[in-house]
C-alpha cells in the first residue's frame, strides 16, 4: 500500500516536473520568434543615455523612401557604397542622393575585402563616393564573409591592406575613416592599435565591451528593427546610437570644403 503510494506521489512530481520544462520550452521558443521577428528587441539602450541614432542601410532595404524613413527620429544614415575591389552597391547612387535632401547627417561605407588590395578598395570607394559638405568620415567594415571566420586571414597582412586603404581615404576625404568592426574582428585586428580612429562596434546581444578598454563611438545595437519607408527583400534594418550628446554630434568631424571662404569651415555641420 505504501508502495502505490509513493509510486503516486512519484508520479505527479514528473508530471508537474515535465508540464515546468515544456512550459520553460515553450516560453523560450516564443521568445525566440519574437527575437527573430524584431518584436522584442535584445538591446534597447536609453534614449536620455544614447539620444543621437541612426542606421546603416544597403540594397536589401532597396530604394528607400527617405523622407518616411526620416520621420522616425533618425539623425544620421550610413549608406553602403562599395565592397572589394570592384562592386558598387546598386542602390547606393540613389540613396547617398535622396539621403542628402533630409534634415540628417549622411556618410558611406565600405565592405573591406580581406581579398583584396586595400589600395584598390580605397579606390573603388573613391570613384563611387564624391564628397558633399556635411559628409561623415567614410567607413570600412571590417567584418568576416564566407569561411573568413573559421579561418581567419593573419593579423600582419589584414592590417596592411587596411593601412593601405585607410591613409589613401584620409588622405583623399581629409577625415580619418571610421572602423567597423564585430567584436570578434575586433579583437583580432584592431585590439590595441589604431587609437586615432574611431571604432564603430557590432553587438546586438549586449553593451559592447572592447577587450583592450577603449571607448567606441557608435553602437550598432541591434539588426532586428522595422522601421517605415523601405521595401528591399530584407524587412529589418540597422539601428545604431551615438556615443556622446546632441551637442558632441553636431562637432563630430565632417567634410569640409577647403574653398569656403569662412574662417573656418570646419565649425558649419549638417545638423540632425
Amino acid at each position: 500500500m505504501q508502495n502505490k503510494r509513493g509510486d503516486r506521489i512519484k508520479s505527479k512530481r514528473m508530471r508537474i516536473v515535465a508540464m515546468i520544462i515544456a512550459f520553460l520550452l515553450l516560453s523560450a521558443t516564443v521568445a525566440a520568434i519574437l527575437v527573430y521577428n524584431g518584436v522584442i528587441l535584445l538591446n534597447d539602450p536609453s534614449k536620455e543615455e544614447y539620444p543621437v541614432r541612426g542606421v546603416d542601410v544597403s540594397s536589401y532595404q532597396g530604394e528607400i523612401e527617405w523622407k518616411t524613413l526620416c520621420s522616425q527620429n533618425i539623425d544620421f544614415a550610413f549608406i553602403k557604397a562599395t565592397e572589394g575591389s570592384s562592386f558598387t552597391d546598386p542602390c547606393f547612387p540613389y540613396n547617398y542622393a535622396e539621403a542628402q535632401k533630409y534634415n540628417i547627417s549622411v556618410g558611406a561605407y565600405h565592405f573591406f575585402s580581406y581579398d583584396s588590395a586595400g589600395l584598390s578598395q580605397a579606390k573603388n570607394f573613391i570613384d563611387t563616393v564624391v564628397p558633399f559638405e556635411g559628409m561623415l568620415p567614410p567607413v570600412i567594415d571590417l567584418e568576416f564573409y564566407g569561411d573568413k571566420e573559421k579561418n581567419p586571414p593573419g593579423r600582419d597582412t589584414v592590417r596592411k591592406e587596411l593601412n593601405d586603404m585607410l591613409f589613401a581615404l584620409e588622405d583623399y576625404y581629409g577625415m580619418k575613416p571610421i572602423i567597423y568592426a564585430t567584436e570578434k574582428s575586433y579583437d583580432l585586428y584592431l585590439s590595441g592599435e589604431y587609437e586615432e580612429y574611431d571604432i564603430w562596434i557590432r553587438n546586438v546581444i549586449a553593451r559592447p565591451n572592447l577587450s583592450d578598454d577603449r571607448a567606441w563611438t557608435f553602437w550598432q545595437f541591434t539588426n532586428r528593427e522595422k522601421l517605415d519607408g523601405y521595401k528591399g527583400k530584407e524587412e529589418y534594418i540597422d539601428v545604431n546610437v551615438f556615443h556622446g550628446s546632441r551637442e558632441e554630434f553636431l562637432l563630430y568631424p565632417r567634410f569640409c570644403d577647403n574653398t569656403y571662404e569662412g574662417s573656418n569651415p570646419c565649425e558649419r555641420s549638417n545638423p540632425s
